[in-house]
């Protein structure tokens, strides 16, 4: 049985904890599509196009992974791409209220959707791409925190 599922963010910009949850699910699903939102309720560091860019360059080595850029709502997006899960990752206990409501909502407007939720690997779990973009700003080390290609995106955007 194949199941294609979908993991949407912002990825402003993508984390090792994302990708850490990119290559986990690329082991439990026929196929990935990681899913960046235009987001009109956040002001994002990198354009859309850059975001999407981004993605690709730090995922090529996953076979069954695809990256898009959507901007409609994401059952929508997961209908149109033929997904049946939609991946969410949970760092901490402060996420799950939200991702829990987020989860109910998707099911009311797409019940075949199912929502699964993933974990990163603990060194992540307090990874979070705004965090990053904060040190960043202020000319922090976040090296440790993202691929070196996102990490010199950050450094090239702050100078």
């Amino acid at each position: 049985m194949q199941i294609i599922a979908i993991y949407p963010g912002t990825f402003d910009p993508i984390t090792n904890g994302h990708l850490d949850i990119i290559a986990r699910a690329s082991k439990l699903y026929t196929k990935v599509i990681v899913a960046i939102a235009v987001n009109r309720g956040k002001t994002p560091l990198f354009s859309l196009d850059e975001r999407v860019e981004l993605v690709k360059s730090v995922t090529p080595d996953f076979t069954n992974v695809e990256v898009i850029g959507f901007d409609n709502l994401l059952v929508d997006c997961a209908k149109q791409q033929g997904a049946t899960v939609i991946l969410r990752g949970l760092r901490a206990v402060s996420d799950f209220e939200y991702e829990f409501q987020l989860a109910g909502m998707n099911r009311r407007l797409a019940p075949q959707l199912e929502t699964m939720f993933l974990t990163p690997a603990e060194q992540y779990e307090f990874i979070s791409s705004t965090m990053i973009r904060e040190i960043a700003q202020l000319k922090g080390d976040v090296s440790c925190f993202v691929p070196n290609e996102v990490n010199q995106r950050l450094i090239k955007k702050f100078n």
